[in-house]
């Protein structure tokens, strides 16, 4: 009996956010909050930080490179990331570094100096690299008139978790010293609660998602002929995208806006705390208000990055994203300078709002630049936020500047890195491929390794 082949199913045009019918929503809502999760568990311990300092005696410059390590390790986590992404597929290497992941997470707690709670402070960093797999997994699964919303928002509302951390893990340890642990310990076992919701998050995304719309990598290596003969020939577009002088500037941009948003994330509580000489709650509390800007921001730099590219082609995506990280630049200025609470509160967040939009319209851009090396792409792009976050960390910790100095002089950096979006360019087959697929998914035909099928009745 001749085997029926199973229609393939091609990526989504339509983000339908009630729905879980589709491999696609399935995959929008499970990798999102993954993502929150990992960067809950990334930061948890940036607000508890000012009880930690006390306990372990640290210094200025050894907070500083606590800041460091925990972006450092990232840098080479994402790089890795990317290409397991394109070999293997984003499930399999999502459940990985979530269950891995869990294990500094929860035994941070075991720290009893400087040294043991930077190295479990690395170790918790590959976290990070589950951005990775985040923007890789959707850019599968959505097509090109809603990939950067796609990707903004899974992004953003993963990113969310670093600032619900700034709220929650302080009420947490509030908690626990209200059951009677000392502080020295509550801190410590507060920290057990997100890794063990890594650990579990690691299996229900093994049980809930799959790699493509048509199915798992690895189904599809054994039973798909052209999906074989489609990745022999991708191999050789890892060394092509690290060529492409077009990756290496989205790694600089991203650098200068995720790198510094972790790096705010890091800092913030502290800096709150020690500037305005609040409680630990309350520095918790306005710092948790810059990542939970995430809810919205970098959603609306991924949509605004779609229209402008539904307008005016891939130029106008880049556009797009130079106005938004110029605003950035000059709102941290801004935020640098001010000395009044209510006012550097709402400076933080207008700072907030385009540091975010700048992020999604990065990867509003990202699935243009190599379609058969997304993987390699993201990851290469997503390390430039780590180094952008290392290098803003070494200028933190220096001890001759205040951590205001140090914010002024970064969002002048912020500001020149935003011109350099015009090096990144598109020829015009390429903007004029980009262009049919985006007119075949504005009219409700999904594309399939650049063949376009059927429109899918669910999507």
């Amino acid at each position: 009996m001749k085997a029926v082949s199973t229609p393939k199913v091609g990526k989504a045009s339509r983000i339908n956010l009630f729905s879980l019918a589709t491999p696609h929503m399935r995959t929008f809502h499970v990798t999102w909050f993954a993502f929150f999760l990992c960067f809950f568990g990334w930061f948890g311990v940036a607000p508890l930080m000012p009880i930690i300092r006390e306990e372990l005696a640290l210094t200025k410059s050894q907070i500083g490179n606590i800041v460091i390590s925990s972006v450092t390790i990232t840098i080479f986590a994402r790089l890795l990331i990317g290409w397991l992404c394109d070999k293997f597929g984003p499930r399999v290497t999502y459940t990985y570094i979530l269950i891995l992941g869990s294990l500094p997470v929860m035994f941070i707690g075991l720290s009893n100096s400087y040294e043991s709670f930077l190295l479990f402070r690395l170790a918790i960093g590959i976290i990070g690299a589950s951005f990775v797999v985040t923007q890789f997994h959707t850019s599968m699964m959505f097509g090109p008139n809603v990939v950067g919303t796609a990707n903004a928002t899974t992004a953003g509302w993963g990113n969310m978790g670093g600032g619900v951390t700034q709220i929650v893990m302080p009420l947490i340890f509030a908690g626990l010293v209200g059951f009677g642990f000392v502080e020295a310990s509550a801190w410590r076992y507060a920290m057990v609660v997100p890794g063990v919701m890594l650990f579990l998050m690691g299996i229900v995304y093994y049980k809930f998602t799959q790699d493509t719309p048509e199915g798992n990598v690895a189904d599809l290596k054994k039973s798909d002929p052209e999906y074989r003969m489609k990745a022999a020939e991708a191999k050789g577009a890892f060394w092509k995208a690290c060529k492409d002088i077009r990756v290496w500037m989205l790694f600089l941009i991203y650098g200068a806006c995720f790198g510094i948003e972790i790096t705010i994330d890091n800092i913030a509580a502290i800096y709150y705390f020690d500037k305005f000489k609040l409680s630990l709650e309350t520095a918790g509390l306005i710092a948790g208000l810059f990542g939970m800007m995430n809810i919205f921001a970098r959603t609306l730099g991924g949509y605004f990055g779609d229209k402008f590219g539904i307008r005016y082609g891939l130029r106008g995506r880049v556009l797009f994203l130079a106005f938004a990280l110029f605003m950035e630049g000059v709102t941290l200025l801004l935020f640098s300078q001010m000395t009044v609470l209510p006012i550097a509160i709402a400076t933080m967040l207008f700072f907030s709002l385009f540091v975010k939009m700048s992020e999604g319209a990065t990867y509003s851009v990202v699935p243009f630049i190599n379609k058969k090396a997304i993987g390699t792409v993201s990851g290469i792009v997503g390390a430039g936020g780590n180094v952008g976050a290392v290098l803003a960390g070494f200028l933190l910790k220096e001890e001759n500047l205040t951590y205001s100095d140090a914010l002024f002089i970064i969002g002048c950096v912020v500001i020149a890195v935003s011109f350099t979006s015009f090096l990144v360019k598109f020829s015009k087959a390429h903007e004029a491929e980009a262009q049919s697929e985006m007119d075949a998914s504005l009219g409700g035909i999904p594309v399939t390794e650049g063949k376009l099928k059927p429109a899918l009745a669910e999507i």
